[in-house]
């Protein structure tokens, strides 16, 4: 380690003291103070030396400074319009580091990260799901993606079937991943202590089926919009006769379908 450690607790609070700074509770801001937290997420991305990683909201540059010390190549995407100069300063030595000023959903991706990538990111939890799909959806380079959410939500990322948690974001999610929860982060780990538990994220970027995507989600949220109901009455829209024709116990709910089976699904009512 060549420079001061800023996930110290101490050392957060003199950056953010220095700056005037404090979270913007709109952005979802809290800032990181566990340096064991640091190095975990570092290692559950596999970062080798000279890999890229796209960071999304950098803050203080906390994530940033363990991602950069494990020898990648950080891109790191900061909406906030305080916080490049304050990065200019906490990251200042490291040649391995690009700022990029803006917002990730409106940025050109594919353009900014052309090669091979992994992402890395402690992300706002009110935008959360937004962000994870537009990563998956856009069918970037992108070979893992290591997000810090909220416990609830990597819980339903990573709900198996005939769980009371297992939906239309389980599937949105396992339809180009396989994502799995490597550990729990405590409130306590961040500045301010956010009311919720946190939870980090693996998701290990897959092809997906080979199936129209756009009526595979359109059944699926057909399907879970109404998920007490059978799939008999919850997709009647889509033609009772086709669904008894199809295989599936029609009596099942939603909740109770694998990936596989909505995909087989889905094939069988398009075709």
């Amino acid at each position: 380690m060549l420079h001061p450690l800023i996930a110290d607790p101490h050392a957060t609070r003199h950056i953010l003291k220095k700056f005037k700074l404090r979270a913007v509770k709109s952005l979802g801001q809290n800032f990181l103070i566990d340096p064991l937290v640091v190095e975990k997420i570092v290692a559950a991305a596999e970062i080798s030396a000279g890999e890229d990683v796209l960071e999304i909201g950098p803050g203080i540059g906390t994530l940033t400074q363990g991602l950069l010390e494990a020898g990648a190549n950080v891109t790191a995407v900061e909406l906030d319009k305080k916080l490049p100069a304050v990065l200019k300063e906490t990251l200042a030595g490291y040649k391995n580091f690009r700022l990029v000023e803006g917002d990730i959903l409106k940025i050109n991706l594919s353009e900014l990260m052309p090669q091979k990538f992994k992402v890395a990111a402690n992300l706002p939890y009110y935008i959360t799901t937004q962000i994870l799909l537009t990563l998956l959806e856009k069918k970037l380079p992108v070979t893992k993606i290591v997000t810090m959410v909220q416990k609830e939500v990597a819980e339903r990322m990573t709900a198996a079937p005939g769980s009371k948690i297992y939906g239309a974001l389980s599937l949105a999610v396992q339809f180009r991943s396989q994502p799995s929860i490597a550990f729990e982060v405590s409130p306590e780990s961040f500045l301010p202590s956010p009311e919720v538990t946190s939870a980090v994220v693996v998701c290990d970027v897959r092809r997906p089926p080979e199936i129209d995507e756009e009526f595979f989600f359109k059944v699926v949220r057909t399907a879970f919009a109404q998920r007490r109901k059978t799939l008999l009455n919850s997709l009647a829209c889509f033609g009772k006769e086709k669904l008894l024709a199809s295989g599936i116990d029609v009596k099942r709910r939603a909740e109770t379908l694998s990936l596989e089976e909505f995909a087989a699904l889905c094939k069988f009512l398009k075709g």
